[in-house]
């Protein structure tokens, strides 16, 4: 029974990796809507390994048990066959976890050609249940049952908490736009691009989305035309409105010269694409809504900013300029063009919240650096209010803010999300640390911060879903 342990314990090692890594940290299963099948076929799962670990570390079971167990052992492969088709068919796996569920479905054979003899050796014994120890491998048995006992209640908990998210009726946010309208975006299947998609898509309109990657349309629910460039669009192809979101992520990764230069290129080489495309066009979309960053203005502690102010001289300022610059030249074929410059997008499924949940979760959140520097922040829901607000609302022009109209501090913040998961938030992380993690982005997007208010949002009328902190996170993680 040792080598069965010793087995079971590469399994659980590679299990939990498996569930850390990809579930939790890249993943992010446990907040994403539209996982609770998943989790709860995970919780199924763990449970049935929490009864075998803890079973065969202490004990041998004989006879009638011995076939309880070996139906147990059955039911796990057959929830195992079905996790993985879900998983295939629910969400793009990386290679790492194609991998690693290799990995587990060798080990697990291996575990069954060592365990079967012992199965039918116990059947043929008078039914009992007799102590048993091994020793180490108990005790490293007895941890991994825990552990994916734990790992299958927290399951179970999300995955009726998502049910009951998705079962939840939504806002009708592309009720703005009238009619049946034709939308281009491009970004479309990034954090904001895929709300955006779906909210036009689930109100009737027909949405086309620029991607690189056309796997990642089958995420989306509603009806959605995917196409890898424009170059496909022929002059005829109508739009109403073009939203331009492309663009190589800001904060994932250290700010190396290669990294800027992507930064800034991709963002370029996309809106100068779809400035052609309108140009050549024969009717031309009344609207281009295109992206830009509150970075525009630069890093304050103190001063308050709206479209009006000036903004201040570095590298987010920059790329804001240009990005904002190449898309005004829209302009010119007499397309309306507004510059949502957005600021911190609350969602469970992306940005930063993402990457705090964990984190904040077990309890290890906190502030960053002084917690002083302000978050201008704005809920997922509200930036695609604001994005079809542009659109269907013809007074809004030019440079538009995309926050939430009460911008806090970092420590308000991590105060308000320890609330809102019931967990304390004590853990500062040091200034030092960011800094020698992320350099010259941890000065600009973790340790400083601007405080920007949305007065065209406001005095145009768009009203906030979730003007306050409070009502937003509880909205994503309540």
């Amino acid at each position: 029974m040792e080598r069965v342990l010793m087995l079971m314990t590469l399994q659980g090692a590679m299990g939990a990796f498996d569930a850390i890594y990809h579930h939790e940290i890249t993943e992010r299963l446990a907040w994403r809507l539209g996982a609770a099948r998943e989790l709860a076929i995970h919780t199924c799962r763990n449970g049935f390994y929490a009864a075998l670990y803890l079973a065969f570390a202490w004990a041998e079971w004989h006879g009638l048990w011995a076939v309880g167990f070996a139906a147990i052992v059955v039911s796990e492969i057959l929830v195992t066959l079905l996790d993985f088709v879900t998983e295939d068919r629910s969400r793009d796996l990386p290679a790492t976890e194609r991998i690693t569920h290799t990995l587990l479905a060798i080990n697990f054979g291996v575990i069954l050609a060592v365990l079967l003899p012992e199965f039918w050796r116990w059947a043929a014994l008078p039914t009992a249940v007799l102590p048993a120890s091994h020793g180490l491998w108990s005790w490293i048995a007895t941890g991994i049952g825990a552990g994916a006992l734990v790992d299958a209640v927290r399951d179970g908990t999300r995955s009726r908490a998502m049910r009951r998210k998705e079962d939840a009726p939504g806002p009708c946010l592309a009720s703005v736009l009238p009619g049946h309208q034709s939308i281009l975006i491009t970004g479309g299947t990034g954090f904001i691009g895929t709300r955006l998609a779906e909210a036009l898509a689930d109100a009737g309109h027909a949405v086309t989305v620029l991607t690189r990657d056309p796997r990642k349309g089958r995420k989306f629910r509603g009806r959605v035309t995917l196409i890898e460039s424009l170059q496909t669009l022929g002059r005829d192809t109508p739009f109403d409105a073009i939203v331009n979101l492309a663009g190589e992520p800001v904060a994932e990764g250290r700010w190396t010269p290669a990294r800027k230069r992507r930064i800034l290129e991709s963002r370029l080489a996309t809106t100068e694409a779809v400035v052609r495309f309108i140009a050549k066009a024969k009717k031309k979309p009344a609207v281009l809504v295109s992206g830009s960053a509150i970075s525009f203005y630069g890093t304050d502690p103190e001063t308050s900013f709206t479209e009006e102010s000036e903004g201040a001289p570095g590298f987010g300022h920059d790329v804001c300029t240009e990005w904002e610059h190449a898309a005004r030249e829209a302009e010119r074929h007499g397309v309306r063009v507004v510059t949502l410059r957005i600021g911190l997008v609350l969602g469970a499924s992306g940005g930063i919240l993402a990457r705090l949940l964990l984190p904040f979760e077990c309890g290890l959140g906190g502030p960053m650096g002084s917690g002083r520097q302000w978050m201008s922040w704005i809920h997922l829901d509200d930036i695609v209010g604001l994005i079809l607000h542009a659109s269907a609302t013809e007074t809004v022009q030019g440079p538009m803010n995309g926050t939430a109209p009460e911008p806090v501090r970092n420590e308000d913040f991590a105060r308000g999300l320890a609330h809102a998961l019931r967990r304390p938030a004590l853990l500062r992380l040091p200034a030092f640390v960011l800094r020698r993690a992320f350099g010259e982005m941890a000065d600009h997007l973790m340790l400083s911060g601007q405080r920007v208010l949305p007065k065209q949002a406001e005095e145009t009328g768009y009203q906030f879903l979730y003007p306050t902190l409070p009502e937003a996170l509880r909205e994503i993680v309540g």
